[in-house]
């Protein structure tokens, strides 16, 4: 902030508005995302608007999601806010950059945030962010906007979890910021600030069902090594059953959906809390479909039968391989087996299942594509999503991959995102959708040649039962003869 800091200075006191939270999520701007309409509101803003009310400041949301970026740019011109906090991931990065552009022609101090910028500080300060907020940015928001509007920017450097230039254009970092203990502290989302309804009516629209998302937790204790826990870290925080219960009692009464998307990145970790949830909403006579994500080893029969009694129509399972040599190389914890008998468990008991698979994980070879084709007819979910996999920054799979120099990336920085590395030697994104076609067809073979055996056997059966009915009448017969 070389120049930046005499200039910042002379922006403060000027504005009514303490910041103006958006993130660079464009429904109708994204071909594919016009494909799948289903779009979630941004729960992370809705939670920092949340908090910063409490604490008295003023908060306003631009929310892309249905909007157009020149509805953004216009917001600044007639609003002027002082300070933008941007949320951004490696999907809205493109619109992102453009955003920060957009709010530094128009005098605004930009701060960013998210699971993206924490690896590319550097990068986001360099392209025009004041301020990159590492971590959870709840309390990292309540102390920044005084500072900044204040213009008492040698206090940055008290502030836990940031990154920032100083006067002579250097990249500070600051001590990471403590993860926040107690969630129950944290107000409900902030739903009112945004058309949450609008959400509701296009999922009803476009798949017949209207829904609402939420969370239970923050973080995620695992290790698995593609994975980023660059916001909400490694430990798992739970809020109160009775809470959680409270905010979907006031999100059926306020938007009254058909169902809701638990958006935790694994539902069913801690059996206690399941568990003691699941009573409080039986309590209160609370039952909606709902849909999430949950983890093989963390499923059994009590926990799949508190899933039904709850309303959960469709759980989505992390398998990623049916290779048990990638699964540990990936450090997923789980066997492939327990994959498929809890997705069969599950189907048991009436709810629909979803796999998550990923190809092109490190070495993957011909066989372990053979044992996942072959895995993935076993368990015979009943959805199945694919990626290949793209070594996120940060994460271990992607330091393994730069140490062994296999990553390539010829794209500049704000014109590529981590989804655009390639693994040297890898196969092409052709090869990978052949497999896929193929996976598919076999399922759908499998499932063909299933349902067939399933209408001999009842032929067989009721012949059979025919046979022996004409067989005691037989018997009958020359009895009386």
């Amino acid at each position: 902030m070389s120049h930046e800091f005499e200039f910042m200075a002379a922006l403060v006191g000027k504005y009514i508005m303490d910041i103006l939270l958006t993130h660079g999520y464009f429904l109708y701007e994204d071909p594919k995302e016009r494909q799948i309409m289903k779009p979630y509101p941004p729960l992370g803003l809705l939670y920092l608007s949340a908090y910063l009310k409490r604490k008295n400041f003023a908060v306003e949301i631009f929310d892309g999601t249905f909007a157009e970026k020149k509805q953004f740019t216009d917001l600044l011109i007639t609003k002027k806010p002082k300070l933008v906090g941007i949320y951004a991931n490696l999907m809205t990065k493109f619109n992102v950059l453009e955003m920060i552009r957009q709010a530094k022609a128009q005098n605004c101090l930009v701060i960013v945030g998210g699971p993206d910028p924490p690896y590319y500080a550097e990068q986001y300060l360099d392209f025009g962010a004041d301020i990159v907020v590492i971590g959870e940015g709840e309390q990292a928001l309540e102390e920044l906007i005084p500072i900044l509007t204040t213009g008492k920017f040698e206090q940055l450097k008290n502030v836990a979890g940031i990154a920032f230039k100083d006067q002579f254009g250097q990249i500070q970092r600051t001590p990471a910021r403590e993860l926040m203990p107690d969630l129950d502290a944290l107000p409900f989302p902030d739903r009112a600030a945004i058309d949450l309804q609008k959400y509701v009516e296009v999922w009803r629209q476009h798949h017949g069902m209207g829904a609402v998302s939420l969370i239970t937790s923050r973080g995620c204790p695992y290790s698995c090594t593609w994975c980023s826990h660059s916001v909400y870290g490694k430990t798992l925080r739970k809020r109160s059953a009775h809470l959680v219960a409270d905010e979907v009692e006031e999100i059926l009464a306020n938007y009254h959906p058909d169902m809701l998307w638990y958006a935790d990145d694994v539902f069913n970790i801690n059996h206690k809390w399941l568990f003691e949830y699941a009573a409080e909403l039986k309590r209160r006579e609370i039952k909606i479909p709902f849909e999430c994500i949950c983890r093989a080893d963390r499923m059994n029969e009590e926990v799949v039968r508190a899933l039904q009694d709850m309303g959960c129509f469709r759980v989505w399972i992390g398998s990623e391989s049916g290779s048990q040599r990638l699964l540990d190389q990936m450090k997923r914890g789980v066997k492939a087996e327990q994959v498929q008998v809890m997705t069969r468990l599950a189907k048991r008991y009436g709810i629909e299942t979803g796999m998550f698979l990923m190809w092109g994980f490190e070495d993957e070879n011909r066989d372990d594509i053979e044992m996942t084709i072959a895995h993935v007819k076993k368990a015979n979910p009943d959805l199945v999503l694919t990626t290949v996999s793209y070594p996120i920054k940060g994460t271990e799979y992607y330091n393994r991959m730069a140490e062994e120099n296999v990553i390539v990336n010829n794209l500049p920085w704000e014109k590529s995102n981590d989804r655009d590395y390639k693994i040297r030697e890898r196969h092409s994104k052709r090869y990978y959708d052949f497999v896929n076609r193929r996976m598919f067809g076999e399922l759908k073979l499998a499932r063909l040649q299933q349902s067939n055996g399933n209408w001999l056997r009842r032929i067989k059966a009721r012949t059979n039962a025919k046979i022996g009915k004409l067989g005691m009448r037989l018997t009958a017969y020359q009895k009386e003869v």
